[in-house]
């Protein structure tokens, strides 16, 4: 049996003001959301246990970053039906604590957005 952690997407934004981004931010955010993902994806992990019984799931997390890319807060807004998988969620974000900083087109001091993480064997 193959295993494999699969990342849903690069972010799902909840965030007005990226709707209004201009062309060369727009590059700029694109480039940090890919960023983004490649830092949680590189760091995400399928516990053991969840391997053994073979447990899959979809998880989304609403981060609240500074502008430092230190994580202030997050909450599980969407569960992966599974303990041991939804366990994981706080040690991945330890893991990936800072994340990359925003661009500077992003002005506000605290961003949140939401994360999609995914758990998936093949």
């Amino acid at each position: 049996m193959l295993t494999r952690v699969v990342f849903i997407g690069a972010l799902a934004i909840a965030l007005g003001f990226f709707v209004q981004a201009g062309p060369a931010s727009a590059s700029s955010l694109d480039n940090w959301q890919n960023s983004v993902a490649q830092s949680v994806a590189s760091k995400q992990i399928y516990p053991r246990t969840a391997l053994i019984r073979e447990m899959e799931g979809v998880a989304r997390v609403r981060v609240t970053m500074d502008r430092s890319g230190a994580i202030q807060s997050y909450e599980v807004i969407e569960s992966t039906g599974h303990k041991i998988l939804d366990g994981e969620i706080s040690r991945l974000m330890d893991r990936v604590n800072p994340l990359p900083k925003p661009p500077q087109s992003l002005s506000e001091a605290e961003l949140t957005f939401d994360l999609p993480l995914s758990w998936v064997l093949n």
